[in-house]
């Protein structure tokens, strides 16, 4: 083989190489179920779910009330055990770890965006962003702030960064904890109905703002939504319902 063929060949491997490398899952649910006891009574919150999630991907998991997506995105994040079935992220099980290693693993790979903000009243938005970080041990004060301030400007409110939580807007206070999931550079982000407590304009915003920084910042975006009207402006859509997907991509 003369060095030109050689060459080619060379970048075909590659080529290919890359390819496979793309169409790698990095989140795998496999038949997961979880059943919850109230009082007397149990409540099959999930009954086999199965889920691929491609790096980079933008997600949405949508869902009536009471459908499985809260749960769904518990047991992805790390937040709770399923009783039977694998969840896998980046090749590892991560469905039975010991409470450390799932710490370990919500800290450093995981993002969390919520439906209430859940930012602390005290802190101004500065300090709200920075919170995960304190959990890094590695970063010092400079390499913090600069973290937090790339996070803030990335959603437009690094002139706010040293407002009180209550003096901004629900959609500015929904973008301070977009921030906070992004500040730590995870793997993942998991949205539970971020947009919930926002009127229409601004929960469209949100959703637009999301998927620039899924794109911007190559990060893979798993959220929940019961709201149809969003769906427009989402790439990839998972039906749930009474506890099972229906998988699509629009």
């Amino acid at each position: 083989m003369d060095d030109a063929a050689s060459v080619a060949a060379d970048t075909a491997i590659e080529q290919s190489l890359r390819v496979d490398a793309m169409s790698e899952a990095f989140v795998r649910v496999e038949d997961v179920h979880k059943t919850y006891r109230l009082g007397e009574s149990e409540v099959r919150a999930l009954r086999g779910v199965s889920l691929t999630l491609h790096k980079g991907e933008f997600t949405a998991l949508v869902g009536s009330s009471g459908s499985g997506k809260s749960t769904l995105l518990n047991l992805v994040g790390c937040l709770d055990e399923p009783d039977r079935g694998r969840i896998l992220i980046e090749g590892r099980d991560v469905a039975h770890l010991s409470d450390e290693e799932r710490s370990h693993t919500r800290n450093r790979n995981i993002g969390f965006i919520f439906q209430s903000f859940n930012l602390v009243p005290v802190l101004d938005v500065f300090e709200n962003v920075e919170l995960p970080l304190l959990l890094h041990a590695e970063l010092d004060a400079a390499a913090r702030r600069e973290r937090v301030e790339q996070a803030l400007g990335d959603v437009a409110l690094l002139d706010f960064r040293r407002h009180w939580p209550d003096k901004l807007s629900g959609g500015q206070r929904q973008r301070v904890a977009v921030a906070r999931a992004l500040v730590t550079k995870p793997l993942l982000v998991l949205a539970d109905e971020p947009t919930a407590n926002l009127d229409s304009e601004t929960a469209a915003h949100l959703i637009d703002l999301m998927v620039e920084l899924n794109q911007k910042r190559k990060v893979t975006f798993l959220f929940s939504t019961h709201d149809e009207k969003l769906m427009v402006r989402v790439p990839r859509i998972v039906r749930i319902r009474d506890g099972l997907t229906v998988d699509g991509v629009k």
